[in-house]
């Protein structure tokens, strides 16, 4: 009788850890989730800024101009 009490405690722990683990998968689904329309917004957004600037004309990316002190 021992050993199915012991196959019962068990099975409750694993049990609790299943349902542990899955809350956490539902939490780290929604970050996800989160991020991935910040990416989403943010890729959009840079998007339309290079847009934007390529209407000037010559206009050279930021990040290819040489600092004012070079």
């Amino acid at each position: 009788m021992e050993a199915v009490q012991a196959l019962e405690e068990k099975l409750a722990h694993l049990m609790r850890a299943v349902d542990e683990m899955s809350d956490e998968m539902a939490r780290q689904g929604r970050e996800i989730d989160v991020l991935t329309r910040r990416v989403a917004m943010l890729l959009q957004r840079e998007a339309e800024r290079e847009a934007s600037e390529g209407e000037g004309l010559g206009a050279i990316p930021l990040a290819d101009q040489k600092p004012p002190h070079w």
